[in-house]
């Protein structure tokens, strides 16, 4: 079975991505991380805040105390939607010029998880880090290519984690006291064929949806089983990410891009790089703000 998703903004974005829903205000927040716009989208309204920062935004969260905090091209830092003004905490990869940060969430105690990669992807010189409530900052796993999508268990027992050039999702056991993982295992298999694992959000039943950079959907998977449910259908090459948004928290929100999709294929897919909205029938857990 497969669903259809409706395009909700029409932004031709050269790389959307990390969509967040705040639910203290009902705004779906997200990133156009080539152009380095913040993106603050009211369903209700249908307007679109866009604010230009001054670096490359690559994840974003609501933060508990105001504001959001940012993964950023070179490392974690705080933002004041009034001043629309950036404070750079730390980058962990100082002595990695050839390193980017990339995707990052939330765990369930509102800590902040941001991983890295090299520019091109090629090389595992990346790493995933978490960004703890007293801004230190752990390094985590290490050799990876194009760090990525991230969610946890409704129990907050299992982390599982996306480096995109392994074509699936891993699961690792979760403490949620100590941030420990261990025991790395793969749940999901991609395809080589259907596409790039990027983005992930996981919903009630414990299902993750994964979207696929150039597989044109956002897969529904039981990580238990490693079983496809289901798939949304996007017509977009690249999808980037998805999120459950809404009061009832029923809508998927799919950002995508334009990036890396010649002129040619562009003309086959006009609406490429916007933002498209799904009910899929699940509905997701809440967003998890940073507690810092």
């Amino acid at each position: 079975m497969s669903h259809d998703a409706e395009l909700i903004l029409d932004t031709k974005s050269n790389l959307g991505e990390g969509p967040i829903w705040d639910s203290s205000r009902q705004l779906l927040i997200w990133l156009n991380v080539f152009c380095n716009e913040l993106h603050l989208f009211d369903p209700q309204s249908g307007t679109d805040r866009v604010i230009t920062l001054d670096q490359m935004p690559t994840a974003v969260v609501p933060r508990s105390s105001g504001g959001l905090i940012f993964a950023l091209e070179h490392g974690f830092g705080q933002f004041d939607l009034e001043t629309e003004k950036i404070e750079s905490w730390s980058d962990p990869e100082s002595d990695i010029p050839g390193n980017r940060f990339n995707d990052g969430k939330c765990d369930p105690a509102g800590r902040f998880w941001a991983g890295t990669m090299p520019y091109d992807g090629s090389v595992p010189t990346g790493a995933l880090y978490c960004l703890d409530t007293d801004r230190s900052v752990t390094k985590k796993v290490t050799g990876i290519r194009v760090s990525n999508g991230i969610a946890w268990s409704a129990d907050s027992k299992t982390m599982y984690y996306v480096d995109s050039m392994s074509h699936g999702v891993d699961a690792f056991d979760y403490d949620l006291d100590t941030t420990h993982i261990d025991n790395r295992r793969r749940v999901i298999e991609i395809p080589h064929d259907e596409g790039i694992p990027d983005g992930i959000t996981i919903d009630t039943d414990g299902n993750l949806w994964i979207a696929q950079w150039g597989g044109k959907c956002v897969s529904h998977y039981d990580p238990n089983t490693g079983r496809l449910i289901d798939k949304v259908v996007l017509p977009a090459t690249n999808v980037t990410a998805c999120w459950f948004g809404g009061p009832s928290l029923e809508h998927l929100y799919i950002t995508t891009a334009r990036y890396a999709v010649s002129e040619e294929e562009l003309a086959g897919q006009p609406h490429a790089g916007g933002l498209f909205c799904t009910k899929p029938g699940a509905k997701g857990l809440p967003s998890i703000e940073y507690a810092g």
